[in-house]
């Protein structure tokens, strides 16, 4: 099982905490963003792991070199130029254990979801992909069928919206940025470029089974790509472990 765990942005919205340091290696409850990102994908099945780098980038390699993470963590180098998700899973495809499916994780994020029944249930319906998603107010939702089956995209600030399957019913949900990934999906989103993930999910949907995995309701979800939002995160733990 493969791993990717994007790591490379900029991470202007955490400033002042990321002035001197990578979004990956903001500190939470004793560690780094990134620690908790790899041991999670690890906890779901990964024996490879790649963390793209871009900001900062030598900070992430030297911490990856000095920790013991029990598998194979390699770097996909982006310090030439920023891929957004779609580019930075292209680029690092020729890392991966061939024809092995991707569990796929944004660094900022903190979640007490369980990848592995996450990749189960995405092997047990043989799906091409599958997200995570959670009942959330955002500005963009990705909509999904009665049979979970990824629909549509909208943008309720802009009113922009891509259909992907017409469907009588759907329900909006917030992407919650983790996701696994069959290996022949790699081959259908085109070269590397500079685009995001969603993109490719909004173009290959039409013809691939894409689906959303909800998140149990005792199941906590939280985006630290901001100051407050991390400090919500540390408040809420700090009260419950």
């Amino acid at each position: 099982m493969n791993a990717m765990i994007f790591a490379a942005g900029l991470g202007t919205r955490l400033k002042p905490l990321t002035d001197n340091t990578p979004k990956a290696l903001v500190p939470f409850r004793g560690k780094t963003l990134l620690w908790y990102a790899i041991k999670s994908v690890v906890e779901g099945g990964a024996t490879r792991v790649v963390v793209n780098v871009h900001h900062f980038a030598e900070q992430i390699i030297d911490y990856i070199k000095d920790e013991n993470w029990g598998v194979e963590v390699l770097i996909s180098d982006e310090r030439d130029e920023l891929l957004d998700t779609g580019g930075g899973l292209l680029n690092a495809a020729p890392l991966f254990v061939s024809g092995q499916p991707i569990i796929i994780r944004n660094a900022d994020i903190v979640t007490s979801v369980d990848c592995k029944r996450m990749v189960t249930a995405h092997l047990a319906h043989k799906n091409d992909a599958t997200l995570l998603i959670k009942k959330r107010k955002t500005s963009r939702y990705l909509v999904f069928n009665g049979e979970m089956d990824l629909c549509a995209w909208k943008n309720t600030n802009t009113g922009e919206q891509i259909v992907v399957k017409k469907s009588l019913e759907g329900e909006d949900y917030g992407f919650c940025g983790i996701h696994v990934l069959d290996y022949k999906m790699l081959q259908l989103m085109g070269p590397v470029r500079r685009f995001s993930i969603i993109n490719g999910y909004l173009e290959a949907g039409r013809t691939t089974r894409i689906k959303g995995w909800a998140m149990a309701p005792e199941e906590e979800w939280f985006d630290v790509g901001t100051v407050d939002k991390l400090k919500q995160a540390e408040a809420y733990y700090s009260k419950t472990k």
